[in-house]
């Protein structure tokens, strides 16, 4: 988890363990961010203290805004039950300012640094991938429009790092049909009590899904750093699958699909280690454009959390 405290014009970063509520309970997530709060606001107490600051803050620390995007939040219900203990422990009031979402929510931030658009396009392609728009209301807060993918590598992952490594097995197997591929591809998932021993390969103590992912950094290195035709056709296929996703959610509403958005009216932002470079991103682009969207802005965001407290302040600096 990365922290992010807004003081006056300087922003205070701090890092904290993993807090996706899926994999956790409510209790321990209010306490990892208990902790982690407490321990950044320390070096806003003047003067700097040694201690964590107990939570609820006193006065003279209080915040003004707060906006939580937290990984593996895709439910009203998961939201609302950590919505009354965050409002408890930060001391700020269940409203507007207290904004609790999905992690997806902080790319879409953007949006407040372009005052001539008015909706949003996110799209993280990392290990995964999942496509989300939104619109800017007139109180400045973002209105989830639509969302597709996100449903994890069993059923999805189109464009992301699963995606690549499964699409450049299928291709080899279409130039070549080795069907030793298969057998590396399909070895049972190791027991987590396998022993590591220095003369077996590496693949056998990898996950089935660990194996596919782990080959796609070595499609893109044979892609851009060496023009391999098969590498650069894997990725323009799985880069056409997140395309696809992102038009699901593209185009002139109508009043059977009201909540689509416009390219030429949107910020698409985008985020995560497989669309950070920037030639998958033009893959990915020159596909949407053949496709008839345009964007009017594009925006990759290397850090939500930084981005995310800079749209905050944004919406509250007067």
């Amino acid at each position: 988890m990365s922290l992010y405290l807004c003081v006056d014009s300087s922003s205070v970063e701090l890092l904290a363990g993993p807090s996706n509520v899926s994999n956790t309970t409510i209790e321990s997530f209010i306490e990892t961010i208990r902790l982690t709060v407490g321990d950044a606001l320390k070096t806003c107490s003047s003067p700097a203290s040694v201690d964590p600051v107990a939570l609820p803050p006193p006065a003279h620390l209080g915040f003004a805004a707060v906006w939580f995007g937290i990984a593996g939040a895709d439910s009203p219900s998961i939201i609302e039950s950590a919505t009354n203990p965050l409002s408890v422990l930060l001391g700020i009031p269940k409203g507007p300012r207290l904004s609790i979402a999905n992690d997806a929510h902080l790319l879409a931030a953007p949006i407040r640094f372009h005052a001539d658009v008015s909706f949003a396009v996110t799209v993280i392609g990392g290990t995964g991938s999942i496509v989300v728009s939104f619109a800017e209301k007139e109180d400045g807060e973002l209105e989830e429009l639509g969302r597709v993918g996100g449903w994890g590598w069993l059923l999805g992952d189109e464009g992301g790092g699963y995606s690549v490594g499964r699409e450049a097995v299928r291709q080899v197997l279409e130039e070549q049909d080795k069907h030793s591929i298969l057998t590396v591809v399909y070895i049972p998932d190791p027991a987590s009590s396998t022993a590591i021993l220095p003369d077996h390969p590496a693949h056998t103590y990898m996950t089935r899904k660990e194996r596919l992912s782990s080959l796609s950094p070595l499609v893109f290195t044979a892609a851009f750093e060496h023009n391999d035709p098969l590498a650069l056709n894997v990725l323009q296929t799985c880069a056409e699958y997140l395309a696809d996703q992102i038009d699901v959610l593209v185009g002139d509403a109508s009043e059977e699909s009201p909540r689509l958005v416009k390219a030429s009216e949107s910020v698409i932002c985008f985020g995560g280690s497989l669309v950070g470079l920037e030639g998958y991103r033009k893959i990915v682009l020159d596909e949407l454009e053949s496709k008839g969207h345009v964007f009017k802005c594009v925006e990759f965001v290397g850090d939500c959390a930084a981005v995310g407290a800079a749209g905050l302040r944004m919406k509250y600096q007067n």
